[in-house]
């Protein structure tokens, strides 16, 4: 028989040695899990005694408690008929704020490019969220050099082609789509919508575009593959579990639900400085009792990404990959070409050229940028045809252009993270699928005025390349970009002029 609690039993335990807090309607004794919160003590100490489910539901699966803590830290389910007795809050200014910012959005018809839903989601979205979402490592170059190094490509058009007929569609591991462009594993949905991944699965069926389901999503990994069509191809993105026996566990799971490719990120042994993420864990004064101990505040909402990860996997691992799951293996966060060269030795299938978004190591490569030594260097290898293994882009695509220079580089397709979060947080999943929408009508637009008529049309000949290595050459001022790029200031300095 289940254990009715009142919310009044609830209040008493809100210590650090005695801690209850309610989620989704269940009491849970976290008492013996505070000191191993992976985002800290003081985050789940705030909740103690308290409803924790709005702080609890951006950034962890609904199934997150049973997966990892036993069945007896459940001490029963809420008097639902009780309340705690607290009074109503009243509107923060920051709440207020919000508010006003939602209200007031452009309408999504304004929306003309990937950077306007990037400026929008800057004004409504809470500090945590765009800081998550927004932030790159160290001084942030990387994150800007992504999109940069496509400026420093330019293209050759051809006239007096036939391109009344436009065709985008293509094949990404066997499956056919709409275009060359795939949702990539982004995590904590969450935080810019409530329900999360969930948005994005549905904007990729509408638009007949590839997910790429996320490792650490909001939602669990069954709720998202349930909200597929049966038609709707998905991809795992997989964080490799230092508990090897978790990470075979889901992987098998994963291959029974249909996901078609299994992409290992390899570019994650140690998390990066994320100094926007970080500074953002100062907002709020820490509980008092906490403030003289040695607690660490220095890694943000992406602490617990780092907590898990085996920094131990490497080349040969990748037997034991090949035999547990039969779906393709693609290594994702390759950047160097002799990486590509040694995955393709191995028998993957695929390389991810990316530097996790700028939010890893900063001055790492641009996938963009090391794409031409990669094809490079793949050809010369023995076996390798140019169809039996795939080399996907993600990091800075903004632009069908983009696409376009991507893929006449000898790109199988790319990926997309931070617009598409950027349009969920705005417009939810109209924002996506307009987002989508648009790049593929700027690809259309690019092949036309290129004078390709198909993605195969797409040559290495339509490109001038002769600028990419020169990270000192003087690019063209990107107005929109550099509106949308907020700076890392320190807290205390935000009212300054400085």
């Amino acid at each position: 028989m289940t254990t009715v609690i009142s919310p009044q039993e609830v209040a008493k335990h809100n210590t650090k040695d005695d801690l209850w807090c309610i989620i989704h309607g269940k009491v849970y004794d976290l008492t013996n899990f505070v000191e191993e919160h992976p985002g800290g003590v003081r985050v789940i100490l705030k909740q103690a005694g308290k409803d924790a489910t709005s702080a609890f539901e951006p950034i962890h699966p609904p199934d997150i408690i049973n997966r990892y803590l036993s069945s007896d830290v459940c001490k029963g389910e809420i008097d639902a008929t009780a309340t705690l007795g607290q009074a109503e809050e009243t509107e923060t200014d920051e709440e207020k704020r919000l508010r006003l910012a939602r209200e007031n959005m452009p309408s999504i018809q304004e929306m003309y490019n990937a950077f306007d839903f990037e400026s929008v989601a800057k004004t409504v979205l809470r500090p945590e969220a765009w800081a998550y979402y927004s932030s790159g490592s160290d001084d942030e170059i990387s994150m800007r050099e992504n999109h940069n190094a496509f400026h420093r490509i330019w293209l050759k058009p051809r006239v007096m082609v036939d391109v009344k007929n436009i065709d985008l569609t293509t094949h990404m591991l066997g499956t056919q789509t709409a275009l060359p462009l795939y949702l990539t594993g982004t995590a904590l949905g969450k935080l810019g919508h409530p329900e999360g991944e969930l948005v994005l699965t549905r904007s990729a069926a509408e638009t007949n575009v590839i997910q790429m389901i996320p490792t650490l999503a909001s939602c669990s990994f069954d709720e998202i593959v349930d909200a597929a069509l049966e038609t709707q191809t998905q991809w795992l993105q997989l964080y490799v579990n230092s508990d090897r026996e978790i990470t075979n566990a889901f992987v098998n799971h994963a291959e029974k639900r249909g996901i078609k490719g299994l992409f290992i990120t390899v570019d994650a042994p140690q998390l990066g400085r994320r100094e926007k993420d970080m500074r953002v864990k100062y907002s709020d004064d820490a509980p008092e009792e906490m403030e003289q101990k040695d607690v660490s505040r220095n890694e943000g909402a992406a602490r617990y990404i780092s907590t898990f990860i085996d920094p131990s996997l490497n080349w040969n691992d990748l037997s034991w990959f090949k035999s547990i799951t039969k779906v393709p293996i693609i290594l994702k966060g390759v950047q160097t070409s002799a990486d590509a060269v040694q995955a393709f030795r191995h028998g993957c299938q695929g390389v991810v050229l990316s530097n996790h978004g700028g939010r890893q190591l900063d001055f790492a490569p641009s996938g963009i940028e090391i794409l031409p030594e990669v094809i490079d260097a793949l050809h010369k290898e023995k076996g390798f045809n140019g169809e039996n293994f795939e080399v996907y882009v993600d990091g800075g695509i903004r632009r069908g252009s983009d696409i376009f220079k991507a893929l006449a580089l000898g790109a199988s397709g790319v990926g997309i993270g931070r617009p598409a979060l950027f349009a969920m947080s705005t417009y939810g999943q109209a924002g996506v699928t307009r987002l989508i929408q648009l790049l593929q009508e700027e690809l259309a637009m690019n092949m036309r005025l290129m004078g390709a008529k198909s993605i195969k049309d797409i040559k290495a000949d339509m490109v001038d390349t002769r600028n990419l290595k020169d990270h000192f050459v003087a690019n063209p001022i990107d107005h929109l970009s550099h509106s949308a790029y907020e700076r890392m200031v320190p807290r205390g300095l935000l009212s300054s002029k400085l």
